[in-house]
Parts: C-alpha cells; structure tokens; sequence
C-alpha cells in the first residue's frame, strides 16, 4: 500500500506580482500544498488564483492578512507584501505559530532582524528569507570548481543587476530608502548577498555611492566590499540600464562567470570559467525551477524539523552590510561594519 507524502500546507499573504512565479512553485511542489490566500484589496485574491493557479479547486481566499494568520489550515506563510511591512507580517505570523518564508528583504532593520530570531525561537517555527536565486543548482556548481582549487584563492567578485524600469512597476520608486523603496533593497540585496556567498565571511567595511530620485529613493549604485588581505567585491544595479543580473569570480589562477543569475523555469543556465594555463570552458546546465526548489527546501526542513540554508544569521549579516552600505552613499565614506 502507498503512502501520500507529507506536505506542508501554505497560505499566501499577499496578491502581489512576485505570485506569478511563487504561487505556481507552491503548486508544482511535491511537498507542498497551497490552501489559502489573502488580500486587503477586494477581489485581489481570487483574482490571482484565476490568474496563476487557474486549476486549483478547494483554496481559501481571505479578505484579510490576519484572516489567513488566524486560519488553522494553514502551517507556513509566504510574504510578499511590501517591503517595510515585511518584519511586522513576519513577527505577526510568528507569534500565531506559522512557519516563514519571507520575500528578501526580511527586515529594514537589524533591531527588526533581532526580534525576528528571538520570536522564531520562542515559538519554535522556522524562518527564512527568500533568496530563491540560492537554490539553482548553477551556482553550486560554481562553489564546487572553486573549492575544487581550480581557480586558485578567490581575490574578487564582482556582481551587476539591472534593469530597466517599466512604467507599471514606478511604485518601487515612490518610497524614500529608509521605507523600503529604491533599487538596493529590492536587487542591490541580491548583488551583495551573492557577493557575500563566495568568500564565505562578511566584509569588514565598505564604500558606495548612488543616485537618488525626488522621493529620496535610489535609482542605481555602485560600492566596493572590503574583505580583508586584499580582497575586494564591487556591486553595480540599477533601475535605468539593460537588464543584467550576473556575477563574476577571479582568483589566482583562473575565474568563473554565471551569465545569468534569475533564471526562468525554462532557461538553459551557462556558466563560463577559464585558467591561466589556457583552459576556457563553457558550461551548460539542466534547467531548473528555483522558486519550486525553493518552496521544496523550505518545506522539507519544516516537515523534517531540519535548520535551512538560509539562516536568520545570514539575514542579519546582509541586512548589516546593506545599512552599512546605504549610509556609506549618504555620508560619502568608508563604513566599517563593526560600526553597525
């Protein structure tokens, strides 16, 4: 006799667009499954099920957030509401006993990130920060030829994401930096946090700057991290430039280049490295989904009480250098981290 495998039942907290990837990642996981949906907009929910799960029978649709919090049914939440609401939906979420995936960033604040862990702590769940790029399996291929030696000590990376502004997406620029609008927290946090996987430590100091719209909220930056013996990273996005999300590794003998780091469901990942004694190698990869690997990690160590990749610890340390960098491009100076 065969046994239905376990899954996680989740509820969305949001009918935002980040739900045309995340809600069918929900759907096509093996252990996962989606049971409910919330929205303050009237008609945003179901709207969205029609939308991106149009076959999907039996889902609630709350008029509310605290509706979905309060629903038994619901084990784990995902958060994809803006950005300086996503530290009081976590905290909220947390403290009715559900498990968390929370859409990077998970706080504005390191004071807000220290609540987070305490609270998950307090109440057993698990929480994590939604860096769905982590989970393609092309960036473990490129920590495996690194820890491979091939390219001898990692001296500098580089990392570049941009794209160009679509009209329908300008509410991202209304809010200043210090409420969650601008580019450094919705892909400058993806540039320095894949800055930070490839050393494996955090920076000691760093030094950007950036330009700024009416409503104080950034529109590009470029910055330099220190970390240490003559190790640097350099991150560059931006809202007005051709779309680039790729990041570059040179050590001492060779280097690696991922040409695209967001990928699509049904995109072929390529990976190109060299060395110095002559070898150029392009790669190219199965496609993967990593939104529904994602949902599918995240799931497993709820369901097996197993701590994720992506720890609150991790959550702190780029959300440090994130501040530290954004007050590096307003005071026009090196910031060292200790500081923060």
């Amino acid at each position: 006799m065969t046994t239905t495998p376990k899954q996680l039942r989740w509820g969305i907290l949001g009918a935002a667009r980040i739900n045309e990837r995340l809600m069918p990642a929900i759907v096509e996981a093996h252990n996962a499954k989606l049971v409910a949906i919330a929205s303050r907009r009237p008609g945003a929910g179901a709207a969205t099920l029609a939308r991106f799960a149009p076959c999907q029978q039996g889902i609630t649709v709350h008029n509310s957030p605290d509706d979905l919090l309060n629903d038994d049914t619901v084990e784990a939440v995902y958060i994809p509401l803006a950005n300086h609401e996503h530290a009081q939906w976590t905290l909220r979420a947390i403290e009715q006993g559900k498990h968390v995936l929370c859409e990077k960033p998970l706080a504005l604040t390191i004071n807000d990130i220290n609540a987070i862990k305490a609270a998950a702590h307090h109440h057993q769940v698990t929480v994590m920060e939604g860096f769905m790029y982590q989970f393609h399996p092309q960036h473990a291929r490129v920590l495996e030829l690194i820890q491979s030696g091939l390219f001898g000590e990692i001296r500098s990376v580089r990392s570049n994401f941009s794209f160009m502004m679509r009209p329908e997406r300008m509410y991202r620029l209304e809010a200043p930096i210090a409420q969650g609008g601008g580019a450094m927290w919705d892909i400058g946090c993806y540039a320095i946090h894949s800055l930070r996987m490839f050393f494996q430590q955090d920076p000691i100091a760093v030094t950007a700057i950036n330009h700024t719209n009416a409503n104080g909220a950034d529109i590009a930056a470029s910055g330099v991290l220190d970390f240490g013996d003559g190790k640097f990273a350099q991150f560059d996005f931006s809202f007005a430039r051709a779309r680039r999300s790729e990041y570059e590794i040179i050590g001492t003998k060779g280097g690696i280049k991922c040409q695209v780091v967001w990928q699509l469901p049904g995109d072929v990942p390529v990976l190109t490295w060299w060395t110095d004694d002559g070898r150029q190698v392009e790669e190219r990869l199965p496609a993967a989904n990593h939104f529904r690997l994602e949902v599918e990690h995240f799931s497993d160590c709820v369901l097996s009480k197993a701590a994720p990749k992506l720890s609150l610890d991790d959550a702190q340390s780029n959300c440090r250098t994130i501040v530290a960098a954004l007050q590096a491009a307003a005071e026009g100076r090196v910031v060292r981290l200790d500081s923060i």
